[in-house]
């Protein structure tokens, strides 16, 4: 077994040699690989695995199989992600069949100018064929004599094909399965360097205009949303400050005259007042959420740029691990400085929970799932000594790191506001159906999520249909696409809870701005009877609760990026105003 980075294993993608036998340009047909004699046991596992659409993966010179297969009317389909089935389910007698016969199609390319060839193409045909030896013949499996004999459900010329198959080979008790496989080469004009970009455009499968779709409806989504917030909020801040301002040069008797003041001037000496509930809390997830965040945004700038493809297995698991750990000074940073300036006593208590509260999650959940992998003997599952570099590497490097940008963040003068908080919090007015928090959050979150949901679909299906993703140009765009609306829709809807007197505004813009992240988790719901899971328990643990993590993720980075842009414009509204 051979595994090329961390990132592989953490993946699940585990490399073993198999029996075959191929040799550059050289034709093999119907060679004898082994036979297989099927126990009750054996028999009823694998009748298991192929209802439940197991797949073979292979991989030959880094590049991994396509499957060709034939739809009902005949015509030949060719997938390239995925691999290809070991059987299948008879429909009608609902008995299951193996796949024990491949047609590997192979193509090579002469480099222009250099010696040898190179393989730039990798098909595998899954054929089912019950095969018997010529005369009678019964092989034990083991004597080399059985290599040699011909077969007589095997052509007399030529390579193996469907139309020649006369009986499928069922699995059952007792069944000696003979196993075989064809090699064919085929001279490709493909050039070495471009033979990924069939897998990763899946033959034009996917056009390019759904992409640029996505784009042009998030981008649209952004310029609405841009303009409603400049209409609304310049307008209605120019005539606020104006008025404010202009109510302060009055004398008493003047003042006295003019109507009570209304409106976001009100709660001056409560705006800035900390959290009432979990202010620690508060400060751990924004933290978290800028970690995250930045370093999501440096692997898809590295993936889109090149750095990070495919065609290189476990590279984006292993640079995400890099750059997360790397990150954990932002969030040390981040949540060290919020929570001085709430004026928190506990700072050891709040860094060390910066450092392990999400990776502390992600990392036990991880063992939870990894310990059940390995109980079903999946290859799924991590090995322990993978485990223990990433227990190390977060102990070692990610801990040290968060402490180290607390360290700096502690060093850092308090965040000064331009009011003073009074000693006794103002109450706060009833607000309207409209206005109320719960509500607003609610439907805050349908702008965001609407201007992402296209591209979550290819994401989603990369991700769970191992499916090859590689239009990371078009991720980034989305990605920020949904920070800034995130962050236009979390200021404007703080600005009008300032309006209703509401001072609490601090968690209320950090759900605001995460509430994409419940929209993400609903349309998962929905999502998940599209992948035709299998009925397994742990299959639906799998899904939901790796999917839970990332709506997590997802919450704090978008919470963050709301509850930083809201402590901006607040300090600046504020800052713009006269007050006694």
């Amino acid at each position: 077994m051979a595994s090329e980075n961390l990132g592989e294993f953490l993946t699940g993608n585990k490399i073993q040699n198999s029996a075959y036998s191929i040799n550059m340009l050289r034709n093999v047909n119907c060679q004898v690989l082994c036979q297989v004699t099927l126990s009750k046991v054996e028999a009823h596992m694998l009748g298991k695995h192929i209802q439940y659409n197991y797949h073979n993966n292979w991989i030959i010179d880094n590049l991994p199989s396509a499957s060709l297969g034939h739809a009902q009317g005949g015509m030949q389909l060719k997938h390239y992600a995925g691999g290809f089935p070991i059987g299948f389910i008879a429909p009608e007698t609902k008995e299951a069949y193996v796949y024990n016969h491949v047609n590997i199609y192979l193509e090579y390319h002469n480099p222009d100018g250099k010696d040898g060839h190179r393989v730039v193409g990798f098909a595998v045909e899954p054929i089912s064929v019950h095969h018997r030896f010529s005369g009678g013949f019964l092989w034990d499996g083991q004597s080399s004599e059985g290599f040699a004999k011909p077969l007589e459900t095997c052509p007399a010329t030529g390579h193996m094909d469907r139309s020649n198959v006369m009986e499928f080979q069922r699995v059952a008790d007792g069944e000696s399965i003979i196993y075989t496989y064809d090699v064919m080469w085929s001279y490709s004009e493909t050039a070495w360097a471009s033979r990924w970009d069939v897998y990763l455009n899946e033959d034009h499968m996917v056009p390019a205009q759904v992409h640029w779709y996505s784009i042009t409806n998030s981008i649209l989504v952004v310029l609405f949303l841009s303009l409603l917030v400049v209409s609304i909020l310049v307008r209605n801040l120019r005539r606020d400050i104006a008025g404010y301002n202009a109510l302060e040069q009055l004398t008493d008797e003047e003042k006295e005259e003019e109507q009570e003041e209304s409106g976001w001037k009100l709660v001056h000496a409560d705006v800035f007042r900390p959290p009432s509930s979990w202010p620690m809390a508060y400060c751990i997830m924004v933290g978290s959420g800028a970690q995250i965040g930045v370093c999501g945004l440096v692997t898809i700038l590295l993936a889109a740029i090149g750095f990070l493809s495919p065609a290189r297995r476990g590279s984006l698991m292993t640079a995400t691990l890099v750059f997360y750990m790397l990150c954990g000074c932002l969030a040390g940073y981040v949540s060290s400085r919020l929570y001085k300036s709430f004026k928190g006593r506990q700072w050891q208590l709040c860094t060390l929970l910066t450092a392990t509260s999400f990776p502390g999650l992600c990392f036990f959940v991880f063992i939870f799932f990894n310990t059940i992998l390995a109980f079903f003997r999946s290859t799924a599952s991590v090995p322990f000594l993978d485990l223990i570099i990433v227990a190390a590497m977060w102990c070692c490097v990610s801990i040290p790191l968060v402490f180290l940008g607390a360290y700096f963040g502690y060093k850092e003068d308090y965040i000064t506001f331009p009011t003073v908080t009074s000693t006794i919090a103002r109450a706060i007015p009833e607000p309207s159906f409209s206005m109320k928090p719960l509500v607003s959050i609610s439907l805050a979150g349908m702008v965001p999520f609407a201007a992402a949901y296209v591209e979550l679909f290819f994401i989603m299906t990369s991700l769970w249909m191992d499916q090859f993703y590689y239009v990371f140009g078009f991720t980034l765009a989305v990605y920020l696409i949904l920070i800034i609306t995130c962050a236009e829709v979390t200021v404007l809807l703080t600005y009008y809870q300032l309006c209703s007197e509401n001072h609490r505004w601090w968690w209320f813009s950090f759900f605001t701005a995460g509430s994409p992240a419940f929209y993400t988790f609903v349309y998962s719901l929905f999502w998940f009877r599209s992948l035709e899971a299998s009925k397994m328990l742990i299959t639906y643990m799998l899904y939901f609760g790796y999917m839970t993590l990332i709506c997590i993720a997802m919450l704090c980075v978008t919470g963050s990026v709301g509850s930083l842009m809201s402590l901006w414009f607040v300090r600046k509204i504020f800052g713009t105003i006269k007050v006694d």
